[in-house]
């Protein structure tokens, strides 16, 4: 959005919601569970994972993930074994997976938690089944292929021979190969040759589990941007992540209305201070910002400690006093400086960084197209200090 569009009038400056000190993030639970919904409906037939790592992509795990489960999501993700066992622990009981696996992990403890693991290599499916034999428990495996992403997944050269050994691993009643999956590098750019590629790839790979007498209860590829635009790569799940927080994964994907999601997250600031400087006053670091004429500062209490981008400064933008601002200068570590012009307001008054935009305040899209950076980044780099505080928590 181009801020010189923006309405040139001032409008009464926006008061502090109860509890709110210096800053806080609104988390719309209601909105999240209206988004499970919408991208339920688009699944089609596939059953949908929520995705919950990283706190929730900075929302908050447990709270986000109880209303995924009351809005009908079947499974839950993580990366982490850690992550997994934090919700375990929280009370969860549903369909869990976690992927992101080194040598030594926690593997007894999933299995004992029925946490189905990832594995991408023998020597992974090698530990899976040592912990399995030493609990006791059959554990639950999704194998990964490495499609054409190139991260995590077992090499196509591989395959044939980690799928015989996972049918060895079930035929001592050690593993249960309970998924067969892999991951999109350019879901988000629609028509793009890697997609077409990737599914190929995928569909042999499915074929040669099957040969090596294999038969997962669920073949999953489709992350967002899939589950939003590529109908036959749904197969039996979805693994929805940003989406859920109402984020659209690529502007070529669309904007989150055009999929029915609302933005979960509102992230806001009370001003701390509110002053008249005159013209050719530097501002903040380095003094790449020096005010123009004699102006009003105003100072917002959040900088890159709380996930505020340092890359945000002259660029950031925020609605204060009925507008929209611009970071002035350098954001620091805990403050930074918008320009109010001929405007003014009050300590305390509200600074909205992002939101819905339902009141005309900046999305956490808009944030990333300022920084150059995606709205997944956005929302999850905002920092543990930063309070959360959950609405709408009761379906």
């Amino acid at each position: 959005m181009d801020v010189a569009s923006e309405p040139s009038a001032p409008r009464a400056a926006a008061r502090p919601r109860p509890g709110l000190h210096r800053i806080g993030a609104e988390i719309d639970l209601a909105a999240l569970r209206a988004n499970v919904r919408a991208l339920r409906e688009r699944a089609a037939g596939a059953e949908l994972m929520a995705v919950v790592k990283a706190d929730a992509y900075g929302h908050g795990m447990i709270p986000c993930a109880r209303a995924a489960r009351q809005a009908g999501a079947g499974w839950l993700g993580t990366a982490t074994p850690e992550e997994a066992l934090a919700l375990r622990a929280a009370g969860d009981r549903g369909r869990l997976l976690c992927w992101l696996w080194t040598p030594g992990g926690p593997w007894r403890e999933a299995i004992e938690a029925d946490v189905d693991v990832s594995a991408s290599d023998p020597w992974a499916l090698r530990e899976i089944t040592a912990a399995a034999r030493a609990c006791g428990r059959t554990a639950r495996v999704h194998l990964k292929i490495d499609t054409g992403l190139g991260r995590s997944g077992c090499p196509p050269a591989g395959w044939e021979a980690l799928t015989a050994a996972a049918r060895a691993a079930e035929t001592e009643g050690t593993v249960r190969v309970a998924g067969v999956w892999s991951h999109f590098a350019c879901a988000d750019e629609p028509g793009h040759p890697s997609i077409a590629a990737q599914l190929a790839v995928f569909r042999e790979a499915l074929a040669t589990a099957a040969r090596a007498g294999l038969d997962p209860e669920v073949r999953h590829i489709a992350n967002s941007p899939a589950a939003l635009t590529l109908p036959e790569a749904h197969f039996d799940l979805v693994r929805t992540g940003v989406s859920v927080y109402g984020l659209s994964p690529s502007p070529e994907v669309g904007v989150p209305a055009d999929f029915g999601l609302r933005p979960v997250m509102t992230l806001r600031a009370r001003l701390a201070l509110v002053k008249r400087v005159p013209a050719g006053h530097g501002v903040s670091y380095g003094h790449h910002y020096t005010t123009p004429g004699e102006t009003t500062l105003a100072l917002v209490p959040a900088g890159y400690a709380d996930g505020v981008p340092r890359h945000a400064s002259g660029s950031g933008p925020v609605l204060v006093a009925g507008k929209w601002r611009t970071v002035a200068g350098r954001v620091a570590m805990d403050q930074f400086v918008v320009d109010l012009g001929g405007d003014t307001a009050a300590e305390g008054d509200e600074a909205v960084l992002f939101g819905p935009g339902d009141a005309g305040e900046p999305t956490a899209e808009d944030w990333a197209r300022a920084v150059g950076t995606i709205g997944y980044e956005i929302v999850t780099r905002v920092g543990a200090r930063v309070p959360r505080v959950h609405l709408n928590a009761e379906a």
